[in-house]
């Protein structure tokens, strides 16, 4: 099945869970483990969809890239993937995790999605982030909605979120739901009193596009780096679904999504749409985007 392939949503309603956890660097199996937890108790509390941080498995902040590249594994046959393939399979649920990816001599910041019947498809992250340009190459697969039991469902990691064009791209395709693994970390001159500028800009993208968007932080301190927790859901109206999550605790976000509610959102009034009414005529409706389709 190619990006393309746009299945209708089984269901009008799902619960999406969002862990917010703390991965520790080089831990990978203790990482997976705790993680695969997780998404069991995600599941006993009826999530059908999970999204788990960015580079969950290993890690953020890599010494070097031979680091980096001894932590990353081929996808989707890695020893990792065959063990979310497993849990999504015995829980029947659907699982979003950023892992390190290795194709050859190339490494990328990657997001790995399977569900219950199996693998669906691999995200690489477009936009790149401080050192991560010392160790990954940028994504080389576009936006990819993939078409899911569930509804259609797009990926984007972390510094993708800065860029409007990626959820638009997403939008463009047909997406109801974005998942976004993410390692957000504290922005310049962010008030004190004032929630992350990353849940601004979700909130505008889920509303100017008509998606939800989930998006699931990690926490704590990584050879001297702080990340900000945070996580939320956001309806296809902007509005958060749940969270912002705390900043420095573990826990997993649930919302209900409901697909068919989350497409209405599109629709502001009885003029204005805000997919619709975009100026095709003005500029290319799918930004000058080109790239290969591929079988998920």
């Amino acid at each position: 099945m190619s990006h393309y392939d746009l299945a209708k949503p089984g269901s009008e309603e799902l619960v999406i869970a969002c862990v917010q956890m703390e991965p520790h660097i080089g831990a990978k199996r203790a990482n997976v483990a705790r993680l695969i937890r997780h998404v069991e108790t995600a599941a006993g509390n009826g999530a059908s969809l999970v999204v788990l941080p960015e580079l969950a498995t290993t890690g953020y902040v890599f010494a070097d890239r031979d680091e980096a590249f001894s932590l990353a594994e081929g996808l989707p046959d890695g020893e990792t993937s065959q063990l979310f393939a497993e849990t999504a399979q015995r829980l029947g649920v659907h699982i979003v995790t950023g892992i390190a990816e290795r194709a050859g001599k190339r490494l990328y910041n990657s997001a790995l999605f399977t569900g219950p019947s199996g693998h669906i498809g691999i995200y690489r992250k477009l936009h790149l982030w401080n050192n991560e340009n010392r160790f990954f190459e940028p994504g080389d697969r576009g936006v990819p909605v993939f078409g899911t039991p569930l509804g259609r469902i797009a990926i984007a990691i972390c510094y993708d979120g800065w860029f409007p064009e990626t959820y638009r791209l997403a939008a463009m395709q047909g997406a109801d739901i974005v998942c976004v693994p993410t390692n957000w970390v504290p922005m310049p001159s962010q008030p004190d009193d004032r929630s992350a500028m990353a849940a601004t800009l979700t909130m505008a993208a889920a509303h100017s596009n008509g998606m939800a968007i989930a998006c699931a932080n990690r926490i704590g301190t990584e050879r001297g780096q702080l990340f900000i927790g945070q996580s939320l859901i956001v309806g296809g109206d902007g509005w958060p679904l749940a969270g912002p999550a705390s900043i420095d605790r573990e826990e997993v976000l649930y919302a209900t999504i409901d697909v068919k509610r989350t497409r209405a959102a599109r629709t502001l009034n009885a003029f204005n749409h805000v997919l619709r009414d975009r100026r095709a005529d003005v500029y290319d409706p799918m930004l000058g985007a080109r790239w290969p389709s591929f079988q998920t």
